[in-house]
């Protein structure tokens, strides 16, 4: 995921917008579903005089609200990493520090054709390795990190991925939010992928105050189901590429802003807002070069193509 540490970075500076009151819900617009790139803008939070402070039962209301609302324009949140398997998907992960999904997953056909398992990976030239996965950038850290965990998924765990967190953060290279990564999308076990969009948005809406990534994700787990955790993690992480960016947040064409206490920080000029939509909200290819069946929008190119 891109831009990813194990360490979620800084919070941005919050406005001073006052939190707004939502008695309408925004909608979804059919092109926001559909992938045709130009998503309507939500009614603007009306102003509020001197709120009173929020509680924590009206936060938690709010922030499930929300959660509805992300399930509604993003039905078809995913993981955006290519994987046909949990060590395809654990690789991946690896790789996505410091870069961008769509990188890697233009990167990891050739790795994968290579080194198909831990075992072909654990015995790789390490020069040969770090020529296929220069482009995803730190390419001897991760070299050495990817080599590192496949040597231990076959000399502890008979060369298959645990399906354990305490197991997967033994390995070198993963930690916390890889191993939820790993278990979410590829064992069913729920947990909340703390990357960078996720901590930059709950902070935003005001869910928690926390900057550490494990305090973020222990205040979150308390607000929601476990059965919600995964796929609320993809919808937070989607809603923040394509609409609430961290420096340009697109306000005036968020379907959220009337929930949002934070309003205000980005454009809210609704034609304005617009041009700033990303991937398939801006009718522009997404990160996945195989996306699932239901997608939107339109698939990634491979590397080098134009």
């Amino acid at each position: 995921m891109a831009g990813k540490t194990e360490a979620t970075g800084k919070a941005e500076a919050t406005g001073k917008a006052k939190p707004a009151k939502s008695s309408a819900s925004a909608k979804p617009s059919t092109s926001a579903k559909s992938g045709g790139g130009r998503s309507k803008a939500a009614p603007a939070p009306k102003a509020a005089g001197k709120a009173k402070p929020e509680s924590h039962l009206a936060m938690v209301r709010r922030a499930r609200r929300i959660n509805r609302e992300l399930a509604e324009v993003y039905p078809y949140a995913h993981p955006e990493l290519d994987f046909r398997n949990p060590f395809e998907l654990l690789v991946a992960t690896v790789l996505s520090a410091q870069t961008t999904d769509l990188r890697v997953n233009q990167t990891t056909p050739a790795l994968f054709a290579a080194y198909p398992t831990p075992e072909d990976m654990a015995a790789a030239v390490p020069e040969e390795m770090e020529e296929i996965i220069r482009p995803t950038g730190f390419f001897r850290a991760k070299t050495k990190s990817l080599m590192g965990l496949s040597t231990a998924l076959r000399d502890n765990f008979g060369g298959e991925v645990p399906g354990r967190l305490a197991d997967l953060v033994t390995l070198p290279g993963v930690g916390r939010k890889t191993a939820n990564v790993v278990l979410g999308n590829a064992f069913g076990v729920p947990g909340i992928t703390v990357d960078t969009h996720f901590g930059r948005l709950v902070r935003r809406w005001k869910w928690t105050e926390q900057e550490d990534p494990e305090k973020v994700e222990a205040e979150i787990a308390e607000i929601f189901p476990k059965s919600e955790w995964t796929m609320l993690s993809h919808r937070v992480v989607f809603h923040g590429r394509r609409i609430c960016h961290a420096r340009k947040p697109a306000c005036g064409a968020c379907p959220i802003a009337p929930l949002c206490p934070s309003y205000g920080e980005g454009e809210t000029d609704p034609e304005k807002a617009r041009k700033l939509l990303k991937y398939e909200m801006g009718g522009q290819p997404g990160q996945r070069l195989s996306p699932p069946p239901d997608y939107p929008g339109i698939p990634a190119p491979a590397l080098g193509a134009g």
